[in-house]
């Protein structure tokens, strides 16, 4: 019940800010994340700075699990210059992770570089995650990943 819940604040939180903000290449975007742990992950701009992601995941090593994490992100556009945008982005949120038998809940620190076209509507990404596990027992973990995006209009 209580991963259920989890997910529904999720989609509710995703209804409700998908249309303060719109660009060119729409502001809500899904797809995939690669590396630890794996799955589907989805991002919604709040402004050309801002936005919130969240992703719906397995870990595939050490122990497999389950993993669901949300994060509010701020972009820095002018840290790295070029043709297309490439921002760093940096932020912060929370992982729950279902580990079999038990659950664990831990804050997560994001750093990441974002590719993105204005006139295309996909993204690439990749970030470096610490994350600072709280329950059931304290640890720090690093969560490395690559991924990209489809953006609707």
């Amino acid at each position: 019940m209580k991963n259920k819940l989890v997910v529904l604040f999720f989609v509710l939180l995703t209804l409700n800010f998908s249309k303060s903000f719109e660009n060119e290449r729409g502001n809500v975007g899904l797809g995939i994340i690669l590396g630890e742990p794996t799955g589907i992950s989805g991002k919604v701009w709040l402004n050309e700075f801002e936005a919130f992601d969240a992703g719906l995941a397995y870990s595939f090593f050490g122990e497999s699990s389950f993993s669901l994490h949300a994060d509010y992100l701020y972009h820095d556009l002018d840290m790295i210059i070029d043709d297309v945008e490439i921002p760093v982005y940096y932020g912060f949120g929370f992982r729950y992770r279902a580990l079999e038998g038990d659950a664990g809940f831990g804050a997560r620190g994001v750093m990441g570089v974002l590719w993105y076209d204005p006139k295309l509507p996909i993204d690439v990404f990749f970030e470096i995650v610490p994350v600072f596990e709280l329950f059931p027992a304290t640890s720090i973990n690093l969560d490395l990943a690559i991924g990209g995006r489809y953006y609707f209009k």
